[in-house]
Formats: structure tokens, sequence, C-alpha cells
């Protein structure tokens, strides 16, 4: 007989009884017979390791009361049949348990991983959660043994980790395995709070813990990860770095990388000129855009009045898509606000009901307002990047950057230096600049883009959590290079290197700034 354990008796006892055994959860058991077939072909849970949890969506359990099913430990995953699942409440406590079968199975015992999903149902609200001992997931922890983390960017199944897009850098904790799993519990929380982005971490030596809102969500994701781990691999045998934008040549060159394969901060810059602003390579370089990589007047002459005499006719054209409306969302929520705080130029905009001509007239003098204000706001910044993503498309927009840009990007990406952009402008707006640029496409030479979802960047905070994302060990081995006094001391503040660009067409600078300056991307 299966062990049931139902609080309380009668009624209650009976209620808790039907929770067991409803349509839903003898679903959700008969599901996860079938995905540990699939992943053991996959080389996943073999061994009767591995093990995966699914939490059963049923609109009629109360959310206290909600149901964890899970594969147990130390069984054959491919011959596992639904009745050998733990059911267990949304606390962790085991409401049923698998009857014993004759030897020479073993006795049921809930899986060791049990603590360690557990965090990633309270700590990321999960829906389901995999276990795989892929050797995928084992060996790309062992290509660095000193690394925390595993780092790729440029794949196209990047797109498939939530959160993510083929351009942007994907980052995977990895914390060091224990002689038994339950003793991973706390690591694993640590990394999950660390890293607020991450779907996955990595267990050295071992494999892998990966989450979802749903089981569809996690079996996508895992998939798209170990196809991640094993090109990683491909690419490390081939001496390729996946961490590169251009999957280049892991950088071997003497006085540049240590044995370790990192980059030796003690190495002189090899570009010969010992008047180089910055001796010492830095690990990574974040630039600002308008003054520092791009004209300012290409900003505001260029975009800004491209922007402001658009936006009318891109509302109009795109009102009815989901995109807009998010956009005009957004919009109206901060001008409600500026409304109230008497923000010069804010118009209310009438309800719905009014008529799209009259919303659309309202939005339009509130935008126009905006940008001749020049504010940094996200409701702003995003409508602008999605009209200036039409802009381009269209070919009546082209991306300028200064002549010594490309040349630095390409030098700085050989000597194994990652690039990003931090700038007030959305992340579409910054890809449509450098992906569009009168250069060509210079993406391939960035790593990630940061806009003010980080926070102002007249905030230190905003490049703490700058230095987080990127993942260096201390905030000086990043290079932060802007137009702006109040960006460089924010950067400053938070522990960065920081040097000042001064490029034509750049306001003044204050008398005494203190800060070393370069009027070209050569001089780094």
């Amino acid at each position: 007989m299966a062990t049931v354990a139902v609080s309380g008796a009668g009624p209650a006892a009976a209620h808790n009884q039907a929770y067991l055994e409803s349509k839903a959860v003898k679903e959700t058991r008969v599901l996860i017979s079938e995905l540990c077939r699939q992943f053991y072909t996959l080389g996943w849970v073999s061994g009767t390791g591995g093990s995966i949890t699914i939490k059963v969506h049923d609109n009629s359990i109360p959310k206290p009361q909600q149901l964890i099913l899970m594969s147990p430990s130390g069984v054959q995953k491919e011959r596992m049949q639904p009745a050998d699942m733990y059911v267990m409440s949304g606390n962790g406590s085991i409401l049923y348990s698998p009857s014993p079968k004759p030897y020479p199975h073993k006795f049921p015992k809930c899986s060791d991983c049990a603590p360690l999903f557990m965090k990633a149902y309270e700590m990321r609200n999960a829906g389901a959660v995999i276990h795989s001992h892929g050797i995928e997931s084992c060996l790309v922890t062992m290509i660095n043994p000193m690394s925390k983390e595993f780092r790729i960017t440029h794949m196209e199944m990047i797109k498939g980790i939530q959160g993510h897009g083929y351009y942007d850098e994907l980052v995977i904790p990895i914390i060091e395995n224990t002689a038994y799993e339950n003793e991973l519990t706390d690591s694993l929380a640590e990394a999950i709070e660390a890293y607020p982005k991450a779907t996955a971490v990595l267990v050295r030596n071992h494999g892998v813990y990966i989450w979802g809102d749903s089981w569809i969500s996690a079996k996508t994701q895992a998939e798209c990860y170990h196809y991640l781990f094993d090109a990683a691999i491909k690419l490390n045998q081939l001496g390729l770095d996946c961490a590169t934008p251009n999957h280049g040549p892991i950088q071997n060159v003497k006085g540049i990388l240590g044995s370790n394969g990192n980059i030796n901060m003690s190495t002189k810059a090899m570009t010969g000129d010992s008047n180089s602003v910055s001796d010492p390579l830095p690990s990574c370089i974040v630039l600002d855009i308008e003054g520092t990589t791009t004209p300012i007047s290409f900003v505001t002459e260029v975009l800004f009045p491209y922007a402001c005499v658009s936006v009318g006719k891109h509302l109009s054209a795109t009102y009815d898509t989901a995109e807009t409306k998010d956009d005009i969302k957004l919009l109206c929520s901060q001008i409600q606000e500026d409304v109230q705080q008497g923000v010069t130029g804010a118009v209310p905009v009438p309800p719905d009901d009014a008529g799209k001509e009259e919303v659309i007239a309202a939005l339009v003098a509130n935008v126009e307002a905006m940008i001749k204000a020049d504010r940094k706001i996200t409701a702003l910044k995003q409508l602008q990047g999605h009209i200036w993503r039409t802009g381009f498309e269209n070919n009546e927009l082209e991306g300028v950057v200064f002549d010594d840009v490309p040349e630095a990007l390409e030098r700085w990406n050989a000597l194994g230096i990652k690039v990003y952009i931090y700038s007030s402008g959305s992340r579409l707006a910054q890809r449509l600049i450098f992906g569009n640029s009168n250069y060509g496409d210079l993406r391939k030479y960035l790593s990630g883009f940061f806009d003010t979802a980080v926070g102002n960047k007249r905030d230190s905070q905003s490049y703490i959590e700058i230095t987080q994302s990127v993942g260096v060990d201390k905030p000086s081995e990043i290079l932060f290079i802007t137009d702006v006094y109040q960006e460089a001391t924010a950067a400053k503040a938070a522990g960065l290197e920081v040097v000042v660009s001064v490029r034509p067409g750049n306001g003044p600078l204050p008398e005494n700034h203190g800060f070393k300056t370069i009027t070209s991307f050569a001089e780094i």
C-alpha cells in the first residue's frame, strides 16, 4: 500500500485525499514518467541520476495547498511508472509516498534533490525544475576549473533562454560539488539570489539545475542549455572562445593572458604607445554612446527630430498592435505622474472612448515636450526605439560612430577585452545604431547592452549593478568611458576606472575635474 499522509480526519482529510487523486495530479504523474523516459534517451538521467519535479496546475486547488510532484531517487528513470512519484505540499512535506517494489528494486526514497528543488520553487516561483547529469553540463564546468561562471554569447539558442536574446551574454553561476546532494542547498540558494536573471545553476563535475514557470519552459530551456554547453565544449576544442561575440581564437598571446586563460592585469597594452591612458588591460570596457562613440549632433539633430516628426504617424499606423499598446500604457503612466507633479509640457491623455485621434494628439504633445526636455525616462526611450527601428528598416536612418571607434573595438576584441554599451537610450536603440552604422554592423564586437533598466546613469548603484552583471571580481577591472562629468563621478564612486571622452561638440568639463581625458579611442 502506498503511504498517504493527510492532516486531520473526516471531511477535511477526504478533501485533501481528493486533491491527491485529482485528474491534474494523475496527468502530471503520467507526464513526469514520459519526460523521464525522454531524458534518459538524451543522457540526462542515466544510472538513476538526475530528477524532475513539476508543480500541479489545477485551478481547483487553493494556492496554499498547491501540490508538487517529484520523481524518486535511485529509480531507473526509463522504467518509471506514474505511481512511483512522490506528492508533496507547497512547503515540501510529503503527502504521498510510492509503494515498495520487490527485489532487486530499492526501497522508495524521496529525491536527494528535493531541498534544492524547493529553493527554486520558493525563490523563483518555478513551475517545474529539472536536474540533469548530462555529460555536457559536467564537462563545461571543467574548461576553466577556477571559473565561477559559464558565459556564452552570440548563439542562436540563447534566444530559448528566458529573458535573453541573440546579442545578450548568457551567464550561469557555477557552484562546487559536495559528497551529498542536499549539502548543495545553501550554495544553490546563494547563486539563485546572486544571479536574479539566471534560470539555471551549474554544479561543477556534477550537472545542472534548470527551472521555468512551467514544465514546457523548463524542458525547452534545458534543451537549449545542453545545446549551448555542447557548443561551448566544441568551440573550446577548436581553440575558439564562446564568450566573445565573434567566437574568435582563445587569446594565448604571451604577456597578455596567463596560464589560466585570464587577462593578466599587470601587462601593458600591446599598442606600442607608452603614452596610453591606461597601461593595465581592463577585463571589460563600458562605453557611453552620445559624445563618446557617436557625435552628440547625430542624436540631437538626426535621431530626436526623426522621432519627433514621426511619433504621430507611428502611433496611428501601429495603434492596435500589442507593442504600441504597451508603449502607450507606459507613456500614460508617466504622463499621469508628470501632470500630478506639474511637469512643463505635460497634458492629460483622454480616455480611450474619446477616440483614437484625440488620444494620439495628446500623446504626441507629451512626447514632443519630453524630447525637447531631453528626458531620460523609460517610457520615452522605449517608444523612440520602436520609431527608430522603422527608420533604420526603411533606410531612412544610419548610425554614426567616430572614425576611431571600429578599429578600437576590433583591437579590444582581439585582446580578449569584453566591450559593453551603457546608454540612456533603450537597448533596442543601441543595437540599431551599432548594427546599422556608417562602418557596418559593429555588434559582433559588443558583449552586451545596458540601459536605464539598471538605473540612472548618474547613480553609482547603476554601476554596481553592471559590475555584478559582467562578473568581474573587482569594479576596478572595468573601464568606463563617458563624456558626462556626473556619470564619471558616479562610476568612480562605484569603484570603476573612468576616462572622460573629449569630442567635438561635447559640453565643457568643470575645472580640476580630476579625470583622465582622451580625444580618441586610439589612446586607450
